[in-house]
């Protein structure tokens, strides 16, 4: 029986870009330990009129370290191929199975930072990363409808490597594919998404536009789809949250948010702007003693 929320398996693959300069094609993948100490995201950022590839890629573990990989200038390959390659850095997205698997395999530079802040500030080591992870659906794929991207909750497994140490990571995780314009500069937002211990999944894209609030996402199962999200949070040096809360509608899930460790980023305009990104594995705790864990991030474009 279709509904709504539909997902196109054919959409598992880039699409042909229209004209806009600021049209992006983004997968985006990420995963936590069952212990919520280790974990990390990878996301490939087409930007075909831009002639760019945008990779921002992090393994975080909690209360040690962070590395960074981040280009923001990889050649577009021609389509249909999910990957990028550049000097000592070699991308592949798999598609193993239309919206039941995603696998990534990539070699990339990195750099290492003993805290969050550090990042910002771009005074990091260097360091070489692999990855090689299984994303493998653990729920219903998710498509927004009325806009082009999809979000698909998963288990995740495989390994992650920093200068030779193998970090073995298997845990819940989360997957999205989006297509459009994509203007990081000009409204901020709150998205999160993670698995509590019974199994129950949460997604949410909190949208603050000036002026608007509006929000996407769904808890399932069964899949509810939202009508509203109440995301708040507790900001702390260089606005990296410390602690937050989210109320989902019309689940009535509630849930106390806790940042276990950032991978951000510091993202930059074209014409100068710059927009602050804390992303974080998180603890998320339910009115009902629940808890589980997952991945939060904020887009905080200065002036906004």
């Amino acid at each position: 029986m279709s509904n709504d929320w539909t997902v196109d398996p054919a959409d598992e693959q880039r699409h042909v870009a229209p004209a806009d300069a600021l049209w992006n094609e983004s997968y985006y993948l990420d995963v936590v330990d069952a212990e919520g100490r280790v974990g990390g995201y990878v996301r490939l950022g087409f930007y075909p009129n831009e002639g760019v590839v945008w990779w921002t890629t992090a393994l975080v573990v909690a209360d040690e370290l962070i590395a960074m990989s981040t280009n923001y200038e990889l050649a577009v390959p021609d389509l249909p191929r999910l990957g990028a390659s550049g000097p000592g850095t070699e991308i592949s997205i798999e598609v193993v199975e239309a919206l039941a698997g995603m696998r990534v395999v990539a070699t990339a530079p990195a750099e290492v930072f003993g805290s969050e802040l550090e990042v910002y500030d771009g005074a990091g080591r260097p360091a070489e990363l692999g990855i090689d992870l299984t994303w493998r659906t653990d729920g219903e794929p998710y498509g927004y409808g009325v806009h082009t991207r999809y979000e698909i909750p998963c288990l995740v497994e495989g390994t992650i490597t920093l200068d030779g140490e193998i970090y073995d990571i298997a845990g819940p995780g989360q997957r999205d594919h989006s297509w459009g314009v994509r203007d990081w500069w000009s409204f901020g937002w709150c998205w999160m998404a993670g698995r509590l211990d019974d199994g129950t999944r949460f997604h949410c894209a909190d949208i603050r536009v000036p002026e608007m609030r509006m929000a996407f996402g769904y808890t399932q199962a069964p899949t509810l789809a939202v009508d509203t999200v109440e995301v708040t949070e507790d900001l702390g040096p260089q606005g990296f949250p410390t602690s937050g809360h989210a109320r989902y509608e019309p689940s009535g899930l509630e849930l106390d948010i806790e940042p276990l460790g950032f991978g951000p980023l510091l993202l930059r305009g074209p014409e100068g702007q710059v927009s602050r990104f804390p992303r974080s594995m998180a603890r998320f705790v339910a009115q009902d003693r629940r808890q589980g864990l997952g991945w939060i991030e904020w887009n905080q474009p200065a002036g906004r």
